[in-house]
């Protein structure tokens, strides 16, 4: 998806390389919150909206910063971090927005997948990193494991959670069910691999 993203995205991305990078993660992050907020105010619609303008500013950064040439580990770094705390954000918004201990439970399980699963990829990364494992259609600061569940599901199922909100017990039970079980596709991988 991610060439689908650069050729859709190329077009505004050349209008705006005025903008650094990092301000446009910034600007991602400013977006996000506030989506995190609306799906707490129960305003799920201004939620699904802010969410997928979130989304595209998110994948704005690294076009710029490519057609730039201002790519840095910075960059990469301050990208990733800002994506995990609207990722926590998003589910928690929409818990403490109509709490109950069920609705926790189900966000304490989703929260914990992704706590596996960053374990997952990220220290593989590193490995893979260490050893100089990129490809030649590597464009991300890292590599990056491919599993079930990456960057494009969690962009649908984020728009799931805030379309049905009163399912959201079984939206993330599922959900973290799934990202658990990519977590355990990079672990075969590694022991087959490394």
């Amino acid at each position: 998806m991610r060439r689908l993203k650069d050729r859709v995205g190329t077009p505004l991305a050349k209008r705006l390389q005025h903008v650094s990078p990092l301000a446009m993660s910034a600007l991602a992050l400013l977006v996000g919150l506030l989506a995190s907020y609306a799906a707490y105010q129960q305003a799920y619609l201004w939620a699904f909206g802010l969410w997928y303008l979130n989304r595209a500013l998110d994948g704005l950064d690294g076009l710029i910063a490519r057609l730039t040439d201002s790519q840095s580990d910075l960059g990469g770094y301050v990208d990733i971090v800002t994506d995990y705390v609207i990722y926590a954000a998003l589910p928690i918004g929409l818990v403490a927005g109509a709490p109950s201990n069920e609705r926790y439970l189900a966000l304490a399980f989703l929260l914990a997948s992704f706590y596996v699963n960053s374990a997952s990829w990220m220290y593989l990364a590193a490995i893979l990193e260490k050893r100089s494992a990129h490809s030649p259609d590597t464009d991300t600061t890292i590599v990056m494991p491919a599993g079930l569940i990456g960057g494009v599901e969690t962009i649908v199922v984020y728009g799931v959670f805030l379309l049905f909100p009163a399912h959201i017990i079984w939206l993330f039970s599922i959900f973290g069910t799934l990202v658990l079980f990519t977590a355990f596709q990079r672990v075969v991988w590694a022991k087959r691999n490394l």
